[in-house]
């Protein structure tokens, strides 16, 4: 069962849902695949050209069956975590995979200051405690590290947090924005990649806002 977080500022019920039951349930009822359409995917792989270190360790947090990973990257390893199997297994770029339920063990599995980099790929708007997980996220990141977050105008009615179906979809931006900042997020990074309006294939505002950790 998960845990709603109560966070400053913010109603009580901006992070509860229609649908409570285990996410592990919820979504292995699902078909592992994206709600980003073709176009989407590719901005958010063009983004991580430029974004993730060379080699380390990264972590494809709430990782579902495609990490949209440029194919020339190389990492050291390739870390899936997320709340179904079947997502995971049919991820052809994870060499480490792990299931987990983030909102109901928001505790990542991993040292302190271990990865080089966390990638987030529409997950943030499902978070119930999202200030805990990102918390965490903060604390297994090495120093400069960066936590990267994209989002697309899609997501699971059922399963997306009230404040998230509440705003506006630049206005989700801000909300990022604000809960990387109080989990002590620095140096943060925000824009957009609109679809043109001569691929039909892509309908999708990719959205992103990158955050690193402070270094001492």
């Amino acid at each position: 069962m998960s845990s709603t977080e109560k966070v400053d500022g913010f109603h009580e019920a901006a992070f509860t849902r229609v649908n409570n039951e285990p996410d592990t349930i919820f979504y292995a009822q699902r078909l592992p695949d994206s709600l980003m359409d073709m176009g989407a995917r590719t901005a958010v792989t063009a983004l991580y050209q430029t974004s993730l270190p060379v080699g380390g360790a990264v972590l494809d947090l709430m990782a579902g069956s495609l990490s949209h990973y440029p194919e020339e990257a190389h990492f050291q390893d390739v870390i899936g975590l997320g709340a179904s199997k079947a997502a995971l297994d049919t991820n052809p770029v994870l060499k480490t995979r792990i299931v987990q339920d983030l909102n109901a063990d928001p505790i990542l599995p991993f040292e302190d200051d271990s990865l080089d980099v966390i990638t987030l790929c529409d997950g943030i708007a499902y978070l119930t405690q999202p200030l805990t997980v990102l918390a965490e996220a903060l604390r297994v990141l090495k120093e400069g590290a960066p936590l990267i977050v994209t989002f697309s105008d899609q997501f699971h009615q059922q399963k997306a947090v009230a404040m998230w179906q509440a705003l506006e979809p630049e206005d989700r931006a801000r909300l990022v924005s604000i809960l990387l900042s109080r989990a002590g997020f620095a140096e943060l990074d925000t824009g957009e990649v609109v679809p043109p309006e001569d691929l039909t294939a892509w309908r999708d505002t990719v959205r992103a806002v990158v955050g690193r950790k402070p270094r001492a």
